[in-house]
């Protein structure tokens, strides 16, 4: 199989530093299906026709995928994200919980303890050294970790990616896992400058890369992965603990 059969709009990026909520929901579009998402349109667009084209390798193996995850409702996993700027770079840990209707909860362990919570709606950050809570509209978040919401929704790639091949020589993979590398349609949106995801062989993400013109990355890496694991509701929610500041951004997102 020729892995360099490529979807290509036939555009070139250009870096921009704005991050607009629907390149940020793109970014992850495929870490979600990856992960749980029930179908995964085809993507990729031809510059002259903008219809839609996909080479044979790549939908195969968007095929098998798809079928990896029509059943799954729920995940859990280990993760690890590390954030990379100006040769310095801030690592942090915990668990990480999904469920369908655009739920998640992102407990942090290291390097301290804090939340990370959506109920679908609005997204919550709690920190406890801080006391503080800050809430604010899902869709309108800024924030890297919020397109993962998105796990269980129908993402159409078409709209986005411009191009989407195999790269094996990418990240160091683990044997037997897949790369693919990613890369915006359309010049005027070229909001990230390259994304890389790695799979096992049972489809389960391994590794989320995305990398920014101006050098700067993000990296999530996802281990112990569990799907259609028992998640209360009440996990969920969160009521902060009295005497916690409550920062309130979800107005100022609507308007």
């Amino acid at each position: 199989m020729n892995r360099q059969q490529v979807v290509q709009s036939g555009q070139q990026a250009r870096p921009r530093r704005a991050y607009t909520p629907r390149l940020r929901d793109a970014v992850m579009a495929l870490a979600v299906g990856a992960m749980l998402c029930p179908v995964l349109p085809p993507f990729g667009l031809t510059a002259a026709t903008g219809t839609s084209q996909v080479s044979k390798p790549v939908q195969e193996y968007i095929g098998q995928l798809e079928s990896s995850y029509r059943d799954v409702k729920t995940l859990k996993a280990e993760f690890t994200q590390t954030y990379i700027a100006d040769g310095r770079s801030r690592v942090e840990s915990g668990t990480v919980y999904f469920a369908r209707g655009g739920r998640m909860r992102w407990d942090y362990r290291e390097p301290e303890e804090k939340l990370f919570l959506s109920d679908g709606k609005n997204i919550l950050l709690y920190v406890p050294a801080e006391k503080q809570l800050t809430r604010s509209a899902a869709k309108s978040s800024e924030d890297a970790r919020v397109p993962f919401r998105l796990l269980l929704s129908r993402l159409n790639l078409r709209r986005v990616f411009g191009r989407i091949e195999f790269a094996d020589q990418a990240l160091k993979p683990q044997p037997g896992n897949e790369i693919l590398h990613a890369l915006p349609k359309r010049e005027e949106e070229g909001n990230f400058q390259e994304v890389f995801f790695e799979l096992t062989p049972a489809f389960d993400i391994r590794k989320l890369v995305i990398r920014y013109p101006d050098h700067s990355s993000m990296q999530f890496t996802f281990n112990a992965i569990d799907r259609n694991v028992q998640l209360s509701p009440a996990l969920f929610r969160f009521t902060p603990p009295v005497g916690t500041e409550v920062i309130d951004q979800s107005a100022s997102d609507q308007q």
